[in-house]
């Protein structure tokens, strides 16, 4: 594992492992300007209300009708703010904004009706179907711009609570260091895929790795050098898995990996694969290349054995310990079989048996 001085060079940067989602509506820094809908039958008032908003800094998209209106609602970069005219071919306002209201997405969409209509139960029609305010034709500017300027600080209050949201949640699954899933996360996971496994009568491959000779790195370089190491080997690891497998910090310089539809055979070959990936590059600390090297203790669960989380966990950590004892840097693996036992060898061996 330990390596030749090697001319000092920057090593590559850590890639991260599980960016924090920015929301469509965090325009601050992010965005030169708000984007409104303009939904018209009228093109004198189109024209009007696109000028206008142009004119005060605003990206505008344009609906003729109801209908198309709607469809643009619906995309993943629809506007956060729509103003409606309430009587359009296709849909009405009213009824565009109950369509959005009823699907509840997020971020919000703040929605202003545009109407000629000034009696009291019309008004208060518009506002039961989901609308957040009214303006009447023909519109004044200035009240338009304040009301506009109400919709906006509400739309950025809510991205900014969106974004708050999403570092609680961050910080509650994922593992700070690695950022790939913490501990509890990763159990989830396993939990869930061994759920969908049981309906469907599907194998799940469970892999468990302990980097080698870690408390020797620490001893050696000092703890941000473990950490660096720690960061890097996830790295590795999560470009070398598959979009819809499951990695996680297991604890200290452990990792578990999650494979789902992967039988003892399959299993056994994407652990040696990483394995070799792990190990394919030094690693640079200070002035010394190094090898990263793991053990990998491989199970799966199959269809109509006993495959709680605990029973592969515990199973995967007794391989890991096999791999350990006969050298490190290797790929261990134990499964149940038809007449064995559990804590039988793929080949057979008992684990009591197992050279040290």
């Amino acid at each position: 594992m330990w390596g030749r001085r090697v001319r000092k060079k920057e090593p590559p940067a850590d890639r991260v492992v599980g960016e924090r989602c920015v929301t469509p509506h965090q325009w601050r820094g992010k965005r030169k300007s708000l984007k409104i809908l303009i939904a018209d039958d009228s093109l004198v008032s189109r024209h009007l209300l696109d000028a206008t908003l142009r004119k005060w800094g605003y990206d505008v998209a344009v609906a003729r009708d109801g209908s198309e209106a709607w469809d643009i609602l619906q995309r993943d970069d629809a506007p956060p703010v729509a103003i409606l005219d309430w009587m359009m071919p296709g849909m009405t306002g009213p009824e565009v904004c109950r369509l959005v209201r009823q699907q509840a997405r997020e971020p919000y969409t703040y929605i202003l009706l545009l109407t000629s209509k000034s009696l009291k139960e019309d008004l208060i029609e518009g506002m039961e179907s989901g609308a957040d305010d009214y303006i009447i034709k023909p519109f004044d500017q200035h009240e338009l711009k304040v009301r506009l300027r109400a919709g906006t600080r509400l739309v950025d209050l809510q991205a900014e609570l969106l974004s708050a949201r999403e570092a609680l949640r961050e910080q509650a699954t994922k593992d700070s260091l690695t950022r790939l899933w913490n501990r509890s996360s990763i159990l989830d996971a396993l939990q869930r895929e061994l759920s969908r496994g049981q309906r469907e009568r599907t194998p799940i491959g469970v892999i468990l790795l302990d980097l080698d000779h870690f408390k020797l790195i620490n001893d050696t370089y000092g703890h941000f050098a473990g950490d660096a190491v720690l960061r890097e080997a996830a790295r590795r690891l999560s470009m070398s898995i598959r979009p819809y497998d499951s990695l996680g910090r297991y604890g200290g310089e452990e990792f578990l990996i999650v494979f789902p539809g992967c039988d003892e055979n399959t299993a056994v070959a994407q652990a040696e694969r990483l394995r070799v990936d792990l190990c394919s590059e030094p690693m640079l600390l200070t002035e010394t290349a190094i090898t990263l090297t793991a053990s990998f203790g491989a199970t799966a669960a199959l269809p109509g054995y006993d495959n709680s989380s605990e029973v592969l966990i515990r199973r995967a950590d007794e391989a890991l310990y096999r791999a350990k004892r006969l050298g490190r840097n290797r790929v261990e693996m134990l499964i149940d079989q038809s007449g064995a036992p559990s804590g039988t060898s793929l080949l057979g061996t008992p684990l009591a048996d197992a050279p040290a």
